[in-house]
């Protein structure tokens, strides 16, 4: 199942958005179940929506080695991490029922095949480490022993946690079109937008028709700040600092999977599924601890040839305000020192804010400090 999108926009990754969507199975209960963690299930309703086209299930062991190597898929259309079902053994049919931890069912599965795979070669290439202490390659660690491939038909979709910001990719693509939008730049965050990225999403929306803020929704680490609270400093910063007509604000249903430079060429994919020609990737680009270089996240495009992914990478350095220059700016833009930039630490930005105090206005707008404040103290 497929479905056409408007010309004007940026193809889909593959030519065609996949739509896995269906009809509840008359047999679905007699059928043997597995059950997906929550990063599956958020995989899952990705599958099926179409923001992991040309992915139509879970991927085939050919995929899986081809993407760990190459960073392609076997037919050799770019692809940059797993996306992968984990169980304990091979199911006795050809057809599986998937049910979510509660054990709802939501899904079927057409068995392709069941394969083993090694952890730590796969730890290696999607995370350049094989170190426990990254969460990506702890819970690749924790997963179940072999991988299950196939065809998936959805029909019962995840509950968002966010509805009315729950946008498909043909949603996104519809009110981009509606709008006369075709050059759309999209910004991933799991973090609120201070100034920093105020400053780098604007200069991205002055080059192009519009901006789509797409705040990852899924699992992240226990210290990020929580999706509700970000969701309300995304809103009030929209509300007074953003032209309306200019932006869209919608939940990105996908885990952190804290893979840096592979996640951030994955991250580039999905958005051009849900319509964007342009994408922003900032320092460190989703990224934990040191286990990445500031700027390897945009180093891995040149491993693509112009044009491959379609989708164009906007590359931004660190942001400050600066007092000489009085405004935002970057190491490209000003020849000052560094006693003039105001540039606070993750840490002191989390004491201050525990301690109920606000950052400076060339850090964080009131409004989103107070919002975090109140979220600190809570």
């Amino acid at each position: 199942m497929s479905t056409a999108t408007d010309t004007k926009l940026i193809a889909p990754h593959g030519g065609t958005l996949v739509d896995r969507t269906g009809d509840h199975p008359d047999d679905v209960e007699t059928l043997e179940v597995v059950t997906l963690t929550s990063r599956e299930l958020s995989d899952l309703d990705m599958i099926a929506c179409g923001a992991l086209s040309p992915l139509e299930g879970f991927m085939s062991h050919e995929d899986y080695e081809s993407v760990l190597d190459t960073m392609r898929l076997a037919n050799g259309l770019p692809w940059a991490l797993p996306v992968c079902l984990a169980v304990d053994a091979a199911p006795s049919g050809d057809r599986v029922a998937l049910a979510d931890e509660s054990g709802k069912l939501v899904a079927v599965l057409d068995v392709d095949e069941t394969y083993e795979y090694d952890r730590e070669r796969e730890a290696q290439q999607a995370f350049r480490t094989t170190d426990d202490a990254h969460p990506g390659v702890a819970r690749l660690y924790e997963q179940k022993s072999l991988y299950l491939a196939g065809r998936v038909t959805v029909f019962e979709r995840a509950e968002p946690a966010f509805p009315e910001l729950a946008k498909d990719p043909a949603d996104t693509r519809a009110e981009f079109a509606e709008r006369g939008w075709r050059r759309v730049v999209g910004f991933q965050t799991r973090n609120p937008i201070h100034r920093a990225h105020e400053y780098l999403t604007k200069v991205a929306l002055e080059t192009v028709d519009g901006l789509l803020i797409h705040p990852l929704v899924g699992d992240t680490k226990s210290d990020d700040v929580p999706a509700q609270t970000r969701v309300e400093c995304y809103r009030l910063l929209l509300d007074g600092y953003y032209p309306s007509d200019r932006v869209v604000l919608s939940a990105f249903p996908a885990a952190m999977r804290y893979a840096g430079p592979r996640e951030a060429i994955w991250h580039a994919i999905c958005r051009k599924n849900y319509g964007c020609s342009h994408f922003i990737v900032g320092r460190d680009h989703a990224g934990v601890g040191d286990y990445y270089g500031t700027y390897d996240a945009q180093l891995i495009f040149d491993e693509f040839e112009p044009h491959e992914l379609d989708i164009e990478p906007m590359f931004f350095e660190h942001s400050f305000w600066c007092k000489a220059c009085g405004s935002m700016a970057s190491a490209k833009t000003c020849p000052h020192g560094g006693d003039d930039h105001v540039f606070l630490s993750g840490t002191k930005v989390r004491e201050m804010l525990e301690a109920g105090e606000l950052p400076p206005t060339e850090f964080s707008r009131p409004e989103v400090a107070e919002v975090l404040i109140q979220a600190y103290r809570a």
